[in-house]
């Protein structure tokens, strides 16, 4: 059969989009939503014994989560120095790892190792939660970026060939919690939240290395998340950024500093914000939740929906079908996007929890790596959902799987690893398959063979 130039270009460009469509190619996905885009069934039932395809050793432990692009799946490691608390080694061996694995068959393709800059948080206390490898990967399909916090960002093209590597700053946190925050990629631009190296945003050019702009602020100082685009009144976009007290809105092309507002009432921010139809929404803190519309100049503070007394100290919420829905203190939460009220209450356990106001009242009103430390060992890893399922990981190993509805219908506990196996990270989903990574191995889950 004879095609026509012009059909074979449309063929083409539609197994491109496809291609592009099943990538998850960031923190938490498209757009940092936590939602694949994907229509493939996922397994709401998985284990080492069942909906396994394969499960990979990794060259050291790590917080940040995989990435797909097309078939390969790239995630970050590090060692030579904290891999075991009781002897930590010396800092001089430390080493980050950018690993790409062959998504078909479990097999890694490339290893590139990167020194560390030196000196480093020391491994210990809350540091010793996540460690040296927590910054999720970002890619644009032809290139992939790492950040390494004080040891710079580095971009590979998708053999593994360093193309540059360049500094945001050498400080390390006050706290000494470390760096998290994860790079995202906006137009020909790779932004860097370097908010513990030198309290600031970076804005390189993607392909050469070239600072574009960078914008410091001391409120950046307290912050581990990560930022989002924002689709704002008058067709322009917002990067947004929760910081503590406030929500700051900033121009993505120039770092112009352009609007704020009231945010979540704590003293430290590590959860993201969330965006659907221009509105950002925000739950985190050690008690609260807002809702603002994006856009505006200056004070913002008209822009304010609602505020609420939602709590998700950790973990990023997920926008869906007009709903909000988070994990915190092992219970997931679904609550009204348009008023902030809880709609459900379920216990990762089972059985309905307590009822909680969640309603924001008056609109515009205020308001480990191992385990253990000064959280207790609570979950870092945030919720990402995919074929109408929603998908939890708790640090141990156990993934609670909900229908994506106000009732949160629970389809499945399953347990993976063990023997102190940490798990960190928010999975990746890529045309029907569960992506999870842990200290020690990557694992791939989905239906058939």
């Amino acid at each position: 059969m004879n095609l026509s130039p012009l059909y074979t270009l449309c063929l083409f460009a539609l197994a491109a989009q496809s291609a592009t469509a099943a990538d998850w190619s960031r923190f938490r996905g498209p757009n940092g939503s936590g939602i694949s885009t994907d229509t493939a069934p996922l397994p709401a039932t998985f284990g080492e014994k069942e909906n396994l395809k394969w499960k990979l050793k990794l060259p050291g432990p790590g917080s940040s989560c995989p990435i797909v692009v097309g078939n390969d799946v790239f995630v970050t490691c590090w060692s030579g120095y904290g891999t075991n608390r009781q002897n930590p080694g010396e800092m001089s061996d430390l080493k980050r790892h950018l690993v790409c694995i062959d998504r078909r068959n479990g097999k890694e393709k490339w290893s590139r190792a990167v020194d560390a800059v030196l000196p480093e948080d020391r491994f210990g206390g809350m540091f010793s939660e996540h460690g040296y490898a927590t910054h999720t990967p970002v890619s644009d399909g032809e290139r992939v970026y790492v950040f390494f916090g004080a040891s710079g960002v580095v971009a590979f093209d998708l053999e593994g060939k360093q193309l540059w590597k360049k500094s945001v700053g050498t400080d390390l946190d006050r706290r000494r919690w470390g760096s998290s925050s994860s790079p995202i990629l906006y137009k020909k631009l790779l932004i860097v939240p370097a908010l513990v190296e030198s309290q600031s945003m970076v804005a390189f050019d993607k392909l050469t290395g070239e600072v574009k702009w960078s914008k410091k602020a001391g409120g950046f100082g307290s912050t581990w998340g990560t930022p989002t685009l924002v689709d704002a009144p008058g067709g322009r976009q917002d990067l947004v950024i929760g910081v503590p007290e406030e929500i700051w809105g900033f121009n993505p092309d120039t770092g112009r500093f352009d609007w704020y507002c009231e945010g979540l009432p704590s003293d430290s921010v590590c959860t993201s914000v969330v965006a659907a139809d221009g509105i950002v929404y925000a739950v985190g803190g050690r008690s609260g939740s807002v809702a603002v519309r994006a856009g505006g100049k200056n004070d913002a503070k008209s822009n304010v929906l609602w505020s609420g007394r939602a709590q998700s100290r950790i973990s990023t919420p997920i926008f869906h079908d007009g709903r909000l829905y988070w994990i915190s203190n092992g219970i997931a939460n679904c609550a009204d996007a348009k008023t902030g009220e809880s709609l459900a209450r379920v216990r990762l356990g089972g059985g309905a929890a307590a009822p909680r106001n969640n309603n924001a009242g008056n609109a515009g009103g205020r308001r480990r790596f191992g385990g253990g430390g000064g959280f207790g060992g609570q979950d870092y890893s945030s919720p990402v959902a995919g074929d109408g399922k929603l998908f939890f990981v708790k640090r141990a190993g156990e993934v609670h799987v909900f229908k994506l509805d106000e009732k949160l219908e629970k389809l499945g506990t399953n347990q993976i690893g063990g023997n102190g196996e940490d798990f960190s990270a928010s999975p990746a989903i890529s045309n029907g398959e569960l992506f999870v990574r842990s200290s020690r191995n990557l694992y791939c889950f989905g239906l058939g063979k």
